[in-house]
C-alpha cells in the first residue's frame, strides 16, 4: 500500500514521494486505493493476505481511521491470514501517542520507523525533519501505544561519518529493544538532490571499516542479518521481506505501487506498476492507471536469484520451478559453474550464496544473466 506524500522530501529519496504543500487529499486517496484494490483482487486468485506494508512517503501522515478503513476494505475484499504482519512506515517528526495508538488499534501490529541516524548533525545533512532527541521519544512513544515489534532504519556511510559515530547510532537503536533494524549504507541515486550536489563520502576504507564494525556489534547483540541490509532477532524477520525475497507474488495499490503476480494457467509472470502521479491516480484514468507487462523468460531465472541470494540462508530449490515455471535443468549449467567458482553451494535443497559470493553478489547473479 503506497501512500505517496511526506512533509518534504529528502535529498537521498528516489521513492515516489512528493512534499505536501496542502492538505492532503485522504478521503478522495483512500476512495481510490479501495477501488485500485478491487480492480486488483482478482489477482489474488483466491489466496489470502499474509502481509501488508504501508510505504511511502509517510503513511503516518495519515489519520489512524483512514488506516483503519484501508485495512477494513481489504480484509473485505481479499481476506487476512490469521497470523497476518501489517506494518506502517513511521517517521520519527510526526509521530504522536494519540496517532500512534490509533494505528494500532486499526489493526497494524508493526512499525518501522524511519530514524535514519541519532546524530543531529548527520540527520541535518540528510534534510531530515527530526532530531535525535525525537528519534528517541517516537520509540518511546511507539513502545507506550502497544508495539512491541518495530523495525528502526538507520544509514550509514554518511557524510564525514566516523567508526565511532556509526557504532553510537546502532548501539542506541539496540538499547531501544527494537526487534528488527534495517542497517544500509547511503547510495546516491539518480533523481535526487544528492545526485545532482553529492556530498562527501567516506572512503572506501573507512565504508569498510564501518560495516565491519557495525556487523559485529549487532550479531553480539543477537541481531542475525538474514538479508544484505535486513538484521532480525530470534523469530522477527519481517514476513512482508521475506516473501519478497523468495520471489513470492505481492500486490501493489497506491500511486507508484509495483505488485507481481503469477498467471500458472497462462504460464506467465507479471509486473504490474501503477501511474506515479497522484494526481493521476485519483483521476483514475484507465489508460495511465496500470500497465501489465510480462517477465520475459529468459530473465526469469536471473530475477529469481537476484531475490533469493540476498537471503543470508539462501532459498529453497524446490521454489524454482513453482515460482518461475522453469524446470531445475535449465539452470544447471550456471549453477555447476557457480559452484566450481566457489560462489554458489547447493545443499539441503537450497541455492545459497557462499561467504566468497556473498561478498561478491554482483558477479555471482551476473552468472544466471
Amino acid at each position: 500500500m503506497h501512500i505517496p506524500w511526506c512533509v518534504r522530501k529528502c535529498p537521498y529519496c528516489d521513492f515516489n514521494s512528493h512534499a505536501a504543500s496542502n492538505k492532503i487529499p485522504e478521503q478522495a486517496y483512500i476512495k481510490a486505493l479501495i477501488a485500485d484494490l478491487q480492480q486488483d483482487q482478482k489477482w489474488a486468485q483466491g489466496r489470502k493476505l499474509t502481509s501488508i506494508f504501508f510505504g511511502g512517503g509517510t503513511p503516518s501522515l495519515f489519520s489512524a481511521a483512514g488506516i483503519g478503513q484501508i485495512l477494513n476494505a481489504a480484509e473485505r475484499l481479499i481476506g487476512f491470514e490469521r497470523d497476518i504482519e501489517i506494518t506502517l512506515e513511521a517517521n520519527p517528526g510526526t509521530a504522536e501517542q494519540e496517532k500512534f495508538s490509533g494505528f494500532r488499534s486499526a489493526g497494524v501490529n508493526r512499525l518501522s520507523i524511519g530514524i535514519q541516524s541519532f546524530n543531529h548533525q548527520h540527520l541535518l545533512q540528510l534534510g531530515r525533519i527530526h532530531d535525535g532527541a525525537q528519534a528517541l521519544s517516537a520509540i518511546e512513544t511507539a513502545r507506550r501505544a502497544g508495539f512491541d515489534n518495530f523495525n528502526l532504519d538507520l544509514m550509514h556511510g554518511l557524510s564525514g561519518q566516523t567508526v565511532d559515530q556509526a557504532r553510537s547510532d546502532l548501539q542506541q537503536a539496540i538499547e531501544s529493544s527494537a526487534t528488527h533494524i534495517s542497517w544500509y549504507q547511503l547510495t546516491i541515486e539518480p533523481n535526487t538532490e544528492f545526485y545532482s550536489r553529492p556530498p562527501q563520502l567516506p572512503e572506501e576504507d573507512a565504508l569498510v571499516d564501518i560495516q565491519q564494525a557495525g556487523m559485529a556489534l549487532l550479531d553480539e547483540h543477537s541481531y542475525r542479518q538474514y538479508e544484505v541490509s535486513a538484521f532480525a532477532q530470534q523469530g522477527q524477520r519481517s514476513q512482508h521481506n521475506m516473501n519478497y525475497w523468495q520471489f513470492g507474488d505481492y500486490l501493489g495499490v497506491g500511486a507508484g505501487a509495483h505488485g507481481k503476480i503469477t498467471m500458472p494457467a497462462e504460464n506467465c509472470i507479471l509486473r504490474i506498476s501503477k501511474t506515479r502521479q497522484p494526481d493521476n491516480y485519483l483521476a483514475r484514468d484507465p489508460l495511465t492507471l496500470a500497465q501489465q507487462n510480462p517477465i520475459v523468460v529468459n530473465e526469469l531465472a536471473v530475477e529469481f536469484m537476484m531475490n533469493g541470494l540476498r537471503l543470508r540462508d539462501g532459498l529453497s530449490a524446490d521454489y524454482f520451478t513453482p515460482r518461475t515455471g522453469l524446470p531445475a535443468s535449465s539452470i544447471a549449467k550456471q549453477v555447476a559453474k557457480l559452484q566450481s567458482q566457489g560462489l554458489l553451494e547447493v545443499g539441503d535443497r537450497r541455492y545459497q550464496a557462499t561467504p566468497l559470493g556473498y561478498q561478491f553478489l554482483n558477479s555471482l547473479l551476473q552468472g544466471f544473466s
